[in-house]
């Protein structure tokens, strides 16, 4: 092909991807290949109580419930509620819980999830929050889950947390402990950040954006690339990543509701925005690391670490070498509780990515003994 050629070509690409949105609403939705994010109908609260083993691998991988690109069709623990607001000239609403305790305390919790979750993964942690005194509000962000998924929008942490600040705003709450799992941490250190009068504790829960992968030698992926990587998502994708990466070689039946709830997404006829907005949020994740502003973090901080964790966006993407160096979570712990003022390191030798969810017991004690402390100094 000419050079004259490839760059009409070029043109005629650009000009397709900024038409986004009629090339979604055209495009077939076909089944998808292989992948890694995302599962079942109606949650069940993780028990504990399955065996562990090897992740199954389904006979027909796109067998399985379909949902629509704000997970319709997927039962959540409790009531959703929308906030509705507009966001860089778009109309958009906001999924999220509101859920007041019987006997409350004074305080309100704020949980923020990660990108390969959904509010409804912390149902769980919601209860023991909420049966412990506290008002519990965990929120899909835009893009995710029973939240809008825009044709175009700028993604960034700073707008994610200026969403969630309105939200909570709307909803009468003015000082709360911010508590993020996985990317939910990097939103909950940028939102500790922007609003640290309003931040009366910051919670990370084995959060990324510990370490700068770009600086590390991780290559960069466009959007386009991504894009392609999201359409490719299936549950079987999904399992093995999560098998790997979250849980440490270790599977049980009470983490598939949660493939099948991501991968639902993939199988119904939304599968185009909700690939789009993935690969957009990816780049997000990519490109804005907050390691480098620990240091201001005025409030106290509880750092829960599983050890056995190695996540690192674009991971699968980099040189050996690379991938040798990132993802060390018992390293990155201990630095990030040294660069963070008033940082409680409290790390799970046997746990990965997702400790609220391998050990309940174990992380929730470590959760309230941890928020309890705040309030024994107040």
């Amino acid at each position: 092909m000419n050079a004259r050629c490839l760059s009409l070509f070029a043109i005629v690409s650009a000009c397709v991807l900024a038409a986004a949105p009629g090339v979604f609403a055209a495009m077939p939705a076909s089944a998808a290949l292989a992948g890694g994010s995302g599962g079942s109908g109606v949650p069940a609260t993780p028990s504990g109580s399955a065996s562990a083993g090897a992740a199954p691998v389904a006979a027909a991988d796109n067998d399985g419930p379909a949902y629509g690109p704000e997970l319709q069709g997927f039962s959540y623990p409790e009531p959703v509620g929308q906030y509705d607001f507009t966001s860089q000239g778009v109309a958009l609403h906001m999924a999220y819980m509101d859920i007041k305790p019987a006997h409350a305390n004074g305080r309100t919790a704020v949980l923020l999830h990660g990108k390969n979750f959904c509010a409804a993964t912390w149902d769980a942690t919601i209860h023991r929050l909420s049966d412990a005194g506290y008002r519990v509000i965990a929120p899909d962000q835009i893009g995710f889950c029973k939240s809008s998924k825009p044709e175009h929008y700028q993604y960034s942490f700073q707008q994610l947390a200026r969403n969630t600040h309105a939200l909570l705003e709307s909803l009468g709450v003015t000082n709360a402990s911010i508590i993020g799992h996985s990317t939910g941490g990097m939103l909950a250190i940028r939102y500790a950040l922007m609003y640290p009068h309003e931040t009366e504790q910051l919670v990370l829960v084995n959060p990324i954006g510990l370490e700068d992968w770009k600086a590390k030698g991780v290559p960069s992926l466009s959007v386009d690339q991504w894009y392609e990587r999201e359409l490719k998502t299936t549950a079987d994708g999904i399992r093995r990543y999560e098998q790997a990466t979250y849980y440490a070689g270790q599977w049980r039946a009470d983490y598939e509701p949660w493939v099948q709830m991501l991968a639902g997404m993939y199988r119904g006829p939304g599968k185009q925005i909700v690939a789009w907005n993935s690969a957009l949020l990816y780049d997000m994740i990519y490109t804005q690391p907050v390691v480098y502003e620990l240091g201001h973090l005025s409030m106290p901080t509880l750092l829960l670490i599983g050890q056995k964790d190695t996540t690192a966006i674009g991971k699968d993407a980099a040189p050996p070498e690379v991938r040798a160096k990132i993802g060390h979570y018992p390293e990155l712990g201990k630095a990030a509780a040294k660069a963070i003022p008033h940082a409680t390191l409290v790390e799970f030798a046997e746990l990965g990515h997702a400790p609220q969810m391998q050990d309940p017991q174990a992380f929730h004690k470590a959760l309230l003994d941890g928020l309890a402390a705040v309030t024994a100094n107040r």
